[in-house]
C-alpha cells in the first residue's frame, strides 16, 4: 500500500509540473505577444527609411526613394495595424503576426506578415 501512494504521488507531481510549465510556456508567449505589438505600433513608421534604404541597396536610389517610400508606407499600415491586432488578442497564446517582430531584430531583411 504505502508503494502505491509513493508512486501516486510521484505521478501527481509529474503531472501537475508538465502542466506547470505549459502554462509558463503559454504566458510566455501571450507576453511576447504582447510587447511586440507594442513594438510595433510604436516603430511602425521606421518602415519607411527601413524600405528605402533596402530598395536602394538592391536597385538605384532613385527607385529606392520612390518606391522604397510607397513600399515602406504601405509596410507601416500593415505593421502598425497587426501591432494593434496583436495587442487585441495577447491572451491567445500564438507567434506574433510581423516578421521580424521587432523591426530592428533584423533590418537588413524586408518585413513580412
Amino acid at each position: 500500500m504505502k508503494t502505491f501512494v509513493n508512486s501516486s504521488l510521484i505521478l501527481a507531481i509529474l503531472f501537475f509540473s508538465s502542466q506547470v510549465s505549459a502554462a509558463e510556456s503559454n504566458f510566455n508567449r501571450s507576453a511576447d505577444k504582447l510587447l511586440y505589438g507594442i513594438a510595433n505600433v510604436a516603430t511602425g513608421i521606421l518602415e519607411v527609411p527601413k524600405n528605402v534604404i533596402l530598395y536602394s541597396q538592391n536597385n538605384n536610389p532613385v527607385y529606392g526613394i520612390t518606391a522604397g517610400t510607397l513600399a515602406g508606407i504601405m509596410h507601416t499600415v500593415g505593421r502598425t495595424a497587426l501591432g494593434v491586432l496583436d495587442i487585441a488578442t495577447f491572451l491567445v497564446p500564438t507567434q506574433p503576426s510581423v516578421k521580424p517582430s521587432p523591426i530592428w531584430k533584423d533590418f537588413s531583411i524586408e518585413t513580412s506578415y
